[in-house]
């Protein structure tokens, strides 16, 4: 899995590109994407989850995310995108010993 953040400005919005915004004004990671933006929407943050496959890299990602942008029909320019393969992360997580310690202490 793949989290892709693209940075950008819109093009010329026209009332109902402004309008049909809904759900994907919402900020999270989904696999459709969604915006968040300055309040003139001229410029904006797509996120995108894209799923992996054994040999996909960033820039298979990258395409993926662009097409799931696309969808949108907005007119943009992309000025910076950044890509995150969740497979390279390492999740730590707390010890529980530490606190079955306290509690039997």
């Amino acid at each position: 899995m793949f989290r892709v953040t693209i940075r950008g400005t819109f093009g010329e919005l026209n009332d109902a590109d402004v309008l049909t915004g809904g759900d994907a004004f919402a900020a999270a990671f989904t696999e459709a994407g969604t915006f968040t933006g300055d309040r003139g929407l001229s410029a904006f943050t797509f996120r995108c989850q894209v799923p992996a496959g054994p040999e996909d890299g960033e820039t298979e990602a990258t395409e993926r995310a662009v097409a799931a942008l696309d969808a949108y029909g907005y007119p943009y320019r992309i000025l910076r995108v950044a890509v995150t393969d969740m497979r390279d992360i390492k999740i730590r997580r707390k010890g529980r010993r530490r606190y079955e310690e306290r509690d039997e202490a």
